[in-house]
């Protein structure tokens, strides 16, 4: 009988101590919108974390990659844009966020750009294709690296202004998103057998590329621009597919590979002092950092607390084989692969990106985070 009033004791203990703990935790607030902000447009350069339908209508692969069909954006929209997930993406719960509809994408003809473009492209990079064909790393998915998402921002821009100070006037109530950008970069260098040492030699011109892009948004008249940074890439399934090893000390206290979380930083603090440097080179403008591995990873360590499976937090929603549902070979969206009942309590969508609810709390974590430094007025 005692034995059980201990337990029972302890259970009830455990529970306080959760809901404690909970109470605890930095969690988005409702209060803090982007809106205080009055954007106009938001302009979105980036990869397949950001890319609301460019890819897709991308000649000739673009209709033929998995994006373009269900299961991916079968949570919200019911049906493929070309999102890679199952439903909405951190860009769209920013645009949300500051009062504006969801950016259409540049290759969309029939797109309404009024308040803003989203040139993200699913599978580009910060380097040229040919930049990364001299280093022997292939470019499997698209050509439209960050240059050329920049010659069509400029074409855009230059068919809405009629002069210099025009832009500056218009620009002056944008929010520029400037990435992430560079992390397939290294995915194409890592899944491709380069070393994480071969890889780091990278880093420098690849931080290079994403401050040049920043440069050339403020020559348009950008002036408020946030960069943010690669997540902690060793804790999604893919890594954790392709680097599985028998040797505990590889991982850390969350199972995450620790050398690979290890190369995310060393971007990031690279690209964290080069925007420090651009605050120099440009005090009129408001330069933030967005700090996308610090937000996924809170989203990793409180996921229980956050309504997550504490089973799933590496495992693909979509995807199939070994410790972490996924492998290359059968991939979201292949013939035959499954999907989770409960899409909502993985963090994972397709072992790569992530669920639409675990990008509207990151999306949530991070407005929290660059508000106050966007020193916006409103």
């Amino acid at each position: 009988m005692a034995s059980t009033k201990n337990l029972v004791s302890t259970l009830v203990l455990a529970s306080l101590a959760a809901s404690f703990f909970l109470l605890l935790q930095p969690l988005p607030s409702n209060a803090k919108s982007l809106a205080t902000c009055n954007f106009d447009q938001i302009y979105q350069l980036g990869n397949s974390i950001s890319d609301t339908g460019n890819l897709i209508r991308e000649r000739p692969m673009g209709a033929a990659t998995p994006f373009a069909r269900l299961p991916y954006g079968q949570t919200y929209f019911r049906s493929a844009t070309g999102r890679c997930s199952n439903g909405r993406l951190m860009i769209d719960f920013i645009a949300k966020s500051a009062g504006l509809p969801f950016l259409s994408p540049y290759m969309n003809r029939d797109g309404d750009f009024a308040h803003g473009v989203n040139y993200a492209v699913a599978g580009s990079t910060a380097l040229t294709t040919e930049v990364l064909a001299r280093k022997n790393i292939p470019s499997p998915v698209t050509r439209s690296s960050l240059s050329v998402q920049l010659d069509r921002m400029s074409t855009h821009i230059n068919s809405i202004c009629t002069t210099e100070r025009d832009c500056l006037e218009k620009l002056k109530t944008s929010l520029f998103m400037v990435g992430e950008i560079g992390g397939n970069d290294y995915n194409y260098a890592l899944l491709q057998g380069k070393s994480i040492s071969e890889v780091k030699n990278m880093v420098p011109e690849v931080v290079r590329a994403i401050t040049a892009a920043v440069r050339q948004v403020i020559g348009y008249g950008a002036a408020r621009v946030v960069v943010p940074g690669n997540f902690p890439i060793g804790c999604l399934p893919i890594y954790l597919t392709a680097f599985q090893t028998n040797n505990s000390n590889a991982y850390d206290e969350h199972h995450c590979l620790k050398d690979l979380n290890s190369f995310s930083k060393y971007h990031n603090n690279q690209l964290q002092e080069a925007i420090q440097q651009l605050k120099r080179e440009y005090p009129n403008v408001v330069i933030v950092y967005g700090d996308y591995y610090r937000a996924f990873q809170w989203l990793f360590q409180n996921a229980q607390y956050l309504g997550f499976s504490q089973s799933s937090t590496r495992k693909a929603c979509c995807g199939t084989g070994g410790d972490y549902n996924f492998s290359l070979a059968k991939m979201c969206g292949a013939p035959g692969i499954s999907v989770c009942q409960h899409p909502n309590t993985f963090l994972s969508w397709d072992g790569v990106h992530l669920t639409e609810e675990a990008y509207k709390r990151m999306a949530g974590r991070l407005i929290d985070e660059i508000l106050p430094k966007l020193h916006c007025s409103g």
